[in-house]
């Protein structure tokens, strides 16, 4: 049981929505908690992912600061894209929210480092008074079907 359990938690529902095209993406989790969003939507070739946060797969956020959060975060992007076939490479423009902007020389360390390529995606970095479920950054991307 614990086995089909953990399968579904993984396996990702994807359906067409009328004529247009729009298939959207989630998985067990983001449905058995209920989540008021779909983790990513694909228009024609474009890939809408929701704003992700460091959460680690046992439900918790990750401990350690901004650093570690922004690295599990996009990692976490980086597990949902591959679900849908996709790499990191795919990714041409995110969106990071901060609780704090005195953060963001760290973030942007962490970022730069999950990004270890020539042509970074675009990006803009912003700070509002709180994040979802506790969380210090959040990030959303556009990345692009091959």
């Amino acid at each position: 049981m614990k086995i089909i359990k953990s399968i579904s938690i993984f396996f990702l529902v994807m359906y067409t929505y009328g004529q247009n095209d729009v298939k959207y993406i989630n998985s067990q989790e983001n449905i058995d908690n209920g989540y008021p969003f779909s983790e990513a939507v694909i228009v024609d070739d474009i890939v809408y992912l929701s704003g992700k946060v460091g959460r680690l797969p046992n439900g918790e956020l990750i401990q350690g600061g901004i650093e570690a959060e922004t690295l599990q975060t996009l990692k976490n992007i980086e597990t949902l894209l591959q679900k849908i076939d996709l790499t990191k490479e795919n990714i041409f423009k995110c969106t990071c929210m901060l609780v704090d902007i005195k953060d963001w020389p760290k973030m942007s360390k962490a970022y730069k480092k999950f990004f270890d390529r020539k042509n970074l995606p675009a990006r803009s970095a912003f700070a509002g008074s709180g994040l979802a479920l506790g969380a210090k950054v959040e990030i959303e991307c556009l990345a692009k079907v091959n």
